[in-house]
């Protein structure tokens, strides 16, 4: 038997009705897989090799069978005691935990690389989790960017904006849609947002012209091993907003993958697939791509709304074909 462990956040805190983690959950609870959770606080090193202090989980039979919060009882899930299990006899590690990506999830990743190194398979790599900041890592592919600055110093970047006239800046670190402004041609606003954002040139942000198709959506593109899923969840902003992110209250919106969507998707997935990034969500607006989202990667639900599909299946089929003993 299969035992995965997804690291989490507190499984009271999850949105049932949209969280992506919980559709894995669900499809390795079908396989017949063995499956633990635990927080970051439960990845330990005891002196020898890294413990993770997890819990046995198991999805109610009423919300495994359409993950559908009405469908739920008020206790819908079942978890034993905390355990301990060394790190590198778990088969597959999943790390699912929400940014903040900050000093604590740097440390995990750590902790995580030391247990792949003693067997356990990590989804994503910890290695590449450090190395891919979401925001940055996108300009490894700056032929697809739209034209980008990161830079901490206010002179370079109101120039960036005299140049552009319309400009997004937004903080490397950010989540959700938070703390990213617009600035228009001649907004009298700029140079606060830059001495905000920057901390008065104490902090690298980054700079993006900005895209006028952000109105038809901000595309999320999942990717499996590299592989592109055929549809993409276009988030459309709400009105007076320049934000798609569903979190900043986008609309979320199926589609199929243009062609430009499977030009890009097409070249990262080597790269991807280099770094050990097995499940990763690219943002494209228009004909461009402004994010390549590897920590932990959400629109499975919505998705799988959309066009009927599986996709956390999809993605057990990957990592198991990664196993030491990947049927054949």
């Amino acid at each position: 038997m299969v035992h995965i462990a997804f690291v989490i956040d507190p499984l009271e805190t999850l949105n049932l009705k949209k969280d992506s983690t919980l559709a894995m959950v669900r499809a390795a609870q079908r396989r017949g897989w063995q499956v633990s959770v635990l927080e970051q606080s439960g990845l330990v090193w005891d002196g020898e090799r890294v413990i993770a202090l997890a819990r046995n989980l198991r999805l109610e039979e009423g919300f495994v069978e359409t993950l559908d919060p009405a469908h739920a009882c008020a206790q819908w899930f079942l978890c034993g005691e905390e355990e301990p299990h060394a790190l590198g006899e778990i088969d597959v590690v999943m790390m699912r935990k929400d940014p903040p990506f900050d000093m604590d999830y740097i440390y995990s990743t750590y902790l995580l690389e030391r247990g792949q190194s003693e067997g356990a398979l990590v989804v994503n790599d910890p290695r590449s989790l450090r190395d891919c900041n979401e925001k940055f890592f996108a300009t490894a592919f700056a032929k697809y960017q739209p034209a980008s600055l990161v830079s901490c110093r206010e002179d370079l970047l109101l120039a960036f904006h005299r140049d552009q006239g319309d400009v997004i800046f937004k903080k490397l670190d950010g989540m959700g849609g938070m703390s990213i402004f617009r600035a228009s041609k001649n907004d009298p606003n700029v140079r606060v947002i830059v001495e905000t954002l920057t901390d008065n040139g104490r902090r690298q942000i980054m700079a993006q012209r900005y895209i006028p198709e952000i109105a038809d959506g901000d595309k999320r593109i999942l990717l499996i091993d590299g592989e592109p899923l055929p549809y993409a969840l276009a988030r459309v902003p709400a009105s007076g907003e320049t934000r798609g992110n569903l979190a900043a209250g986008g609309t979320g919106v199926g589609q199929p993958l243009s062609r430009r969507d499977k030009e890009i998707a097409k070249a990262l997935g080597p790269e991807l697939r280099a770094r050990g990034l097995t499940f990763v969500g690219i943002d494209v607006i228009g004909d461009y791509l402004t994010e390549v989202n590897v920590t932990c990667p959400t629109c499975i639900r919505e998705l799988d709304a959309f066009f009927g599909l599986d996709i956390a299946s999809t993605l057990l089929d990957a990592i198991e074909q990664k196993l030491p003993e990947a049927p054949q």
